[in-house]
Parts: C-alpha cells; structure tokens; sequence
C-alpha cells in the first residue's frame, strides 16, 4: 500500500506560508506562523508532518509532476519526444532550443518555483530541527534532519541539472535576502555534499527502523548513493558561462571527487542493505505494482498519492482508448516519448533488458472495453518500462496516474563503483560491479560469453569506459538519467551526432543496420489480445506461414530525414545549450539580480 502523505492543513498553512517567495503578498506583510516553531520541532508527529510538507511541491500542477519530470532528460542518444519534429514550445524543451517564454514554462508556478518552494520548507525545517529538536545520530529527529536535508539536495541537484548556476539559499529568507543573483553551482555542489555527508550519519539503512520500510522516505543507502552522484557531476564536463570544461575547484576535482563516489557506492554495497532485484522484468513489475517496500533495488521514490504523478500518463506503452481493461486514465495515454528507434538493435539479441524496455506496439481501441496491441512503425517506439497493464490498481483519475517517480536505483550505484574503480584503480577493479550488472540481464547459459568473457576482454581503462557508457544506456533508456551522464562525460553533441548516423542507417537498412527486416509477421496470442511478432530480430526474414499477417516495418509520417534532424534543432549545438534557461518570469521578478547566461 502506498504511503499517503497526509499533512495537517495548520501545519502547511502556518508554518510554511513564508515559503512563497514568489507571491506578491509576501512583499506586503511578514508572514507569521500559527504554530509556534519551538513546539513543532520538539514534537516528533509535528516535525514529522513538517518534513512531509517539503515533499509538497514534487506534485504541484506545474512543479515535477507536469513539467520537470514530462520534459527534462529528453532529446539523447537513446531518448526522445516522439513528436520532436511538430514545432512548438513542447518540443523545443526537449530540442535545446526553449526560450525564456516558453509557453509550457513560463509561468510563477513552474517547476522553478516549486522547487525553490521546497528548498525554503527544508530551510526552515533544518533551521527548527537544529535549534529546537536535538537531532543526534539514531534519534527519530536525527533521522527527520537528515531527510531534510537529502530532500533539500534532491530539489538543488535538479536545479543545477536543468539550469546551471541558480541562487543559493541555505537558509530560510528574510527580507534582506529576498532577491539574490545566481551563485556558482561549484558552492551549491560543496554545500550539497557537506549536507549528504552530514545526513549519512543521521538517517537509518533500509528497514533499519520502521520509518525506512518504504522508499518513499530516506534512508542510509540512498543518501551515500545519491552523494556518490552528485560527487561525480560537480567534477565533471558541463557548461558553464565560459565554455564546456570541468570545475577550477581544487575540491571538486576528479581525484578527490572519484575518490568519495568509490568509497560511498562501495559502502553501499557493502551494506547488503540494497540489492538487485533478481530479474530485470521482475524490477519493472514491482515499481508497476507500486511494490515500495525497501531493501530492494529502489532506493528513493518521488512519491505520488493516487490523484497525481503523470509517470505512466507520460511514459507509458501508449493506450488510445480512453479506457480499457488496463486503465481508465483518458485517451491517448503514455507514448509522449520513446527509445530511440535502433536502440532496440543495438542490444544484444538475448539481453533480457531489451524487450522490457523497447515497445514497438499500442494499445488500439477498445471494443466492448478490451483493446488489442497494434504495431506502430519503425519510427515511434514506446518506453516498456512504464505498463498500465502491469499495475495492481485500476487508474480512474483522467489527468494523473499517482505512480512514483524512481529517483535512484542500486543498479546505478554498481555502475558508479565500476567507473570510479575503473578511474582510480582499473579495469580489474571496475570488473565485478559491471558483471553483476550483466548477470542479472543474460541468461545463465549465456553468461560464460556475454558476462564472464566480455568483460574479461575490457583490459584497458579507456575500453572499459566505454563499455560502462554502454551499460548505463542499456540499463537505463527510458529513466531520462542519461542527458547528465553524457553532459558530465562530454559526450553529449558527439553521441547525439551517432544517433542521428545510426537513424538515418536503420531508416535505409545500411552499414550496422543492414539484416534489420523491413517486413514484420504477427499474429494474435491465445489471450486475443497480445501480438506473437516474427520479424522484429536482425535477419528474421523468411514468411513464417499463412497464419500471420505482414505489415512493412518501415519510417511513416514524417520523413526520415525531417524526424532524425529534429533530434535536436538544426543549426543549434546541443553542447550550447545544456540547461533551459530561466523563464522569463522569474527574471523579471528578480528586482535586476537574475540574467541568462550561454546566449539566451
């Protein structure tokens, strides 16, 4: 059963009121508590309920829900909006092309807002557990300033993601510090550190205690992880108002930074308090059924009550209809976005992580409710992951589905081990997290050859780099974590760029792309609902008999062409234009303190 965060309306209204910086009644009169903060943070169900209230604006209209989550981490080299090619401000999000006025963001209550909302609630909760709540290590008020403070790192983490350097606000503001100017992200990444280290020693492992049950709160594994994330991005490639480059900050280097992402990700793993899940359609079954029991590989959730959250809204294998026997969500439901279309062919053929993340089929109408898979094109692929038909509960909201957004997952902390290892001490060290991860997605009878032997043959440091980069997309298309990974790896323009070659190859079957089948054969299975498709492999090409029917598997709607150039817009660098920028809105509302950087 998910966890509802459920916060008195007292609490909410009085003690945060302070906390919308952005109204205009703010400037009016200082806002005053109804709850006096010395009894809140002295009184465990009070500050309890506070440290929930922070979580409150991941699900506002315009916040996570409806436009950071939906928008960011799309176009890459193996994600995109499926309708990247429609002009419009949608698409120009994902294009690296958005403007400040951008119609989709521009408003007071977007994404920008709320989270610099949430950063003022965990302010005020962090400053009130320190003063009034004697938050030591294994008290249940430790573990509250460490949730404050990871869920204050999570929402700054994403600003810097989305927009690079923003306003650094530690602490809850006051009328002199109501308007700041943008502060180096090198401080903001120094700051979030410190406050995941502190937090470390604060929180429990997973089901240390009753409270970390579930992945909807911190726990100890997630904040070592997400620590080892954050270390491993402040000390790489990004852009910043000079040019794409590393940070200058002797604290953030490479060495020292590599060095703690190691040491937490392998006192992680260490742990045993986290595990992979022990197949990898398994996993994807488990986060459907909104399984958030922890210990598993889910290590924090974003979480959605029922009536919000659009993952599977979003993400989903499309539905047409706008209710079946798998969901009730509205028309046209999921398929926003997708792998990209060779993505599919570039896994090896019996790697079980393919056919769970890449869909070449919807759901069409429905007749007398029950709707029948459809084979879409070559060109429009859906995200596997996110499957209305394989959640426990029956979704009748039309605008929200309420299921969690994974914010980290284990299998990401072996993968950090591995490049870090590889990095510091070599391949040798680098090779068993990366088995592991391989274990889990081959067969048994295959994994001598595309476990034991493949990574065996990674000797050099560069050619197990390569191989990782590999590895994080087969295990994470569809997760939208790969835009950083590729920004951090300066990789971003260059892979983009291979996309766009191995599209244009899969569109004219040549070069890698050459024993793709241009025809596809499927049949209904036994349930009349499920395609048996036979084509879908490289070189299955012979008829397989008359009880099939075949479709040709080719690029419809757009022309190739038009559809691969809108990867990203022509005539824009993709290295350029890393972050969105800051809407026009919030600039001018900044009193002169806020500009945009990198040409906006």
């Amino acid at each position: 059963m998910k966890h509802k965060i459920i916060i008195a309306g007292l609490i909410i209204s009085g003690l945060f009121s302070s906390c919308q910086q952005f109204e205009d009644d703010y400037l009016d009169t200082p806002a005053q508590s109804t709850l006096d903060p010395a009894l809140i943070f002295s009184t465990a169900g009070l500050a309890k309920g506070a440290i929930d209230g922070i979580k409150v604006p991941f699900a506002e209209t315009n916040s996570y829900r409806g436009r950071f989550l939906p928008y960011y981490g799309l176009n890459t080299d193996v994600e995109w909006y499926n309708t990247s090619q429609t002009s419009g401000d949608k698409a120009d999000l994902c294009v690296y092309d958005a403007k400040p006025g951008n119609t989709e963001m521009n408003t007071t209550n977007n994404a920008y807002s709320m989270m610099y909302s949430g950063i003022e609630r965990a302010n005020v909760c962090i400053q009130g557990l320190r003063q009034y709540g004697n938050p030591l290590p294994g008290t249940e008020m430790g573990q509250l300033l460490g949730e404050a403070l990871t869920l204050r790192a999570i929402y700054y983490a994403d600003l810097v993601k989305a927009w690079g350097d923003v306003p650094a606000r530690f602490e809850p503001i006051t009328t002199a510090t109501l308007y700041l100017p943008k502060s180096s992200r090198d401080v903001i990444y120094k700051q979030l550190i410190k406050d995941l280290g502190e937090a470390t020693t604060l929180v429990a492992w997973p089901n240390q205690t009753a409270y970390t049950g579930t992945v909807e709160h911190v726990n100890k594994a997630f904040t070592k992880a997400f620590r080892a994330r954050l270390a491993l991005v402040a000390s790489g490639f990004q852009q910043y108002p000079d040019g794409v480059r590393r940070s200058t900050d002797p604290e953030l280097s490479v060495g020292n930074m590599y060095a703690l992402a190691l040491k937490e990700s392998r006192e992680v793993i260490q742990s045993g308090a986290a595990r992979l899940e022990s197949t990898f359609e398994g996993f994807w079954r488990k986060y459907n059924e909104e399984n958030t029991t922890a210990g598993g590989e889910s290590l924090w959730e974003l979480p959605f009550a029922d009536g919000r959250g659009r993952m599977l809204f979003t993400f989903a294998v499309k539905h047409t209809a706008a209710s079946d026997q798998f969901q009730a969500n509205g028309a046209n439901r999921g398929g926003v976005a997708g792998p990209l279309p060779f993505v599919f062919y570039d896994y090896d053929q019996v790697d079980t992580r393919r056919d769970v993340t890449c869909v070449p089929y919807k759901y069409g109408a429905a007749v007398s409710n029950i709707a029948k898979q459809e084979i879409g094109s070559l060109d429009t692929w859906y995200f596997g992951k996110y499957r209305y038909e394989w959640m426990k509960r029956y979704v009748t909201s039309t605008n929200d589905d309420g299921v969690n957004k994974i914010y980290m997952r284990y299998a990401e902390v072996l993968l950090i081990a591995a490049e870090t290892a590889n990095e510091i001490e070599g391949p040798g060290a680098a090779a068993p997290y990366l088995k592991e991860i391989r274990r889990r997605a081959f067969p048994a009878a295959v994994q001598a050859v595309k476990v034991d032997a493949y990574v065996n043959a990674l000797t050099s440091k560069q050619a197990m780099f390569d191989a990782l980069v590999n590895e994080n997309k087969y295990e994470f298309t569809g997760e939208m974590e790969r835009k950083q990974n590729l920004i951090r790896w300066n990789l971003l323009k260059v892979k983009l760029d291979e996309a766009k070659v191995k599209m244009a190859a899969l569109s004219t079957r040549t070069g890698d792309y050459a024993d793709v089948p241009a025809t596809l054969y499927y049949k209904f299975k036994a349930d009349n609902v499920s395609l048996d498709i036979y084509g879908l492999n490289r070189g299955e090409t012979t008829n397989p008999g008359i009880a099939y029917t075949a479709v040709a598997w080719t690029w419809t709607g757009t022309a190739a062409d038009a559809k691969i150039n809108s990867l990203y817009k022509p005539g824009v660098n993709p290295d350029n234009r890393q972050f969105w920028p800051i809407w026009q809105v919030f600039l001018d509302g900044s009193n002169g303190q806020l500009k945009n950087d990198y040409g906006y």
